[in-house]
C-alpha cells in the first residue's frame, strides 16, 4: 500500500478546501469558466469575424519581406496584425487600413519587434 499523502490547503486565495494536490475541484472549474480560450485572448466574436472575413480576402502575407515576393511565393496568410501595435482595444482596432493578412511566423516576429525591438 502507497504511503498517504497529508492533504493541503487549495492554493486558490480564501478557498479553504482541503485537498490532497493542486486546487480543489471547484475552483479548477471555475479557473477553466474564466479563462479565454487562448486563441481568442479576450477578443470576442466581433473581433473573429472581422478577422476571418478580412483573411478571405487577404489570403496572402502582406509583411514588408512578403510584399516584395510575387503572390504565390508569399506564406499563406493565417493572422490579422494592427499595424498601429494596439490591437483590437485600440481606437483604430476594426479600421481595416489598419490591418495586415500574416503567416504566424510573420506576425509573431512582428509583434515582437514592435513590444520588444527585436527582429
Amino acid at each position: 500500500m502507497p504511503p498517504r499523502r497529508a492533504l493541503q490547503v487549495c492554493p486558490t486565495p480564501g478557498c479553504p478546501t482541503l485537498t490532497p494536490a493542486g486546487r480543489c475541484p471547484t475552483c479548477t472549474t471555475q479557473a477553466t469558466r474564466a479563462r479565454p480560450r487562448h486563441k481568442d485572448a479576450g477578443r470576442g466574436a466581433r473581433w473573429r469575424k472581422a478577422s476571418t472575413a478580412y483573411l478571405q480576402d487577404h489570403p496572402w502575407c502582406e509583411c514588408d519581406r512578403c510584399a516584395a515576393l510575387p503572390m504565390l511565393q508569399r506564406d499563406r496568410a493565417t493572422e490579422v496584425h494592427h499595424i498601429d501595435g494596439l490591437g483590437p482595444l485600440g481606437p483604430r482596432g476594426f479600421d481595416p487600413d489598419n490591418w495586415q493578412a500574416m503567416s504566424k511566423s510573420h506576425h509573431a516576429r512582428e509583434t515582437a519587434r514592435d513590444t520588444f525591438g527585436h527582429g
